[in-house]
């Protein structure tokens, strides 16, 4: 039931319509770490703003904390984005994230191809997973610099790659289901809930002895046999 708190996208505040609207024919790059990641280190910082401001792309950055030195016109840096409604955007062309799991199904929901910059937990697993499927490109934090960034944006948004294409494909398979990953979780709740608990679905694990859900017995088995082995052996040969 992933990607339940997807939705299709609101209008957005006056303001931040008309930056999304002057990007003109190049689109916008939505940037955002999560709630975790408000703000990165100050060399980071640099890195980034300075990687944007050599694309000709306008750029939504969600950051709390100070203003990068490098930063130019063609970035709008912002303590809080409504995330979901600018994937949703027309003029949205790409999603730097760090590989978080609301992120990533958000931008499938979309269809939105993504730029991942791991930095930990399960992201890294995430970001693997995506570019298997050719949806996004992985940037090791270790690799991040101005060149790399500026490059790796640039590809993902090149019309020869096959990123964007593949992202509509997997789209169109997310989108593809009998009931909506909410009204599936909603279905599922409800359900519990009628029937008190549904002891029926739970697995027999449950009624097992602690020794044997923790297979004690199997290994206090094992353990005395080669013991009793061992010492047959030594025995023998003594």
């Amino acid at each position: 039931m992933w990607g339940f708190q997807c939705r299709p996208s609101s209008p957005l505040p006056d303001e931040l319509e008309m930056f999304m609207q002057s990007s003109g024919e190049h689109g916008v790059i939505i940037m955002s770490f999560g709630t975790l990641f408000k703000a990165l280190e100050l060399n980071l910082l640099e890195i980034s703003a300075s990687a944007f401001a050599r694309l000709p792309q306008k750029v939504v950055w969600r950051h709390a904390g100070p203003k990068p030195s490098t930063v130019r016109n063609n970035t709008l840096l912002l303590d809080w984005i409504p995330q979901n409604d600018l994937l949703g955007h027309p003029k949205t062309k790409l999603f730097i994230t760090h590989g978080g799991t609301n992120g990533i199904y958000e931008a499938i929901h979309h269809g939105v191809p993504m730029l991942a910059i791991p930095l930990m937990l399960d992201q890294f697993e995430n970001t693997v997973r995506l570019k298997a499927k050719g949806i996004a490109e992985v940037l090791e934090l270790a690799d991040l610099n101005v060149h790399t960034l500026t490059e790796s944006v640039k590809n993902v948004l090149d019309e020869n790659q096959p990123y964007k294409e593949n992202m509509r494909k997997i789209s169109s398979l997310y989108h593809d289901t009998p009931i909506k990953p909410m009204d599936s979780a909603i279905f599922w709740l409800e359900f519990v809930m009628r029937h008190k608990g549904a002891a029926h679905l739970r697995t027999e694990s449950y009624k097992m002895p602690w020794f044997a859900y923790y297979n004690v017995d199997i290994v206090a088995f094992l353990w005395t046999f080669n013991f009793s082995y061992l010492t047959t052996d030594f025995l023998m040969f003594s």
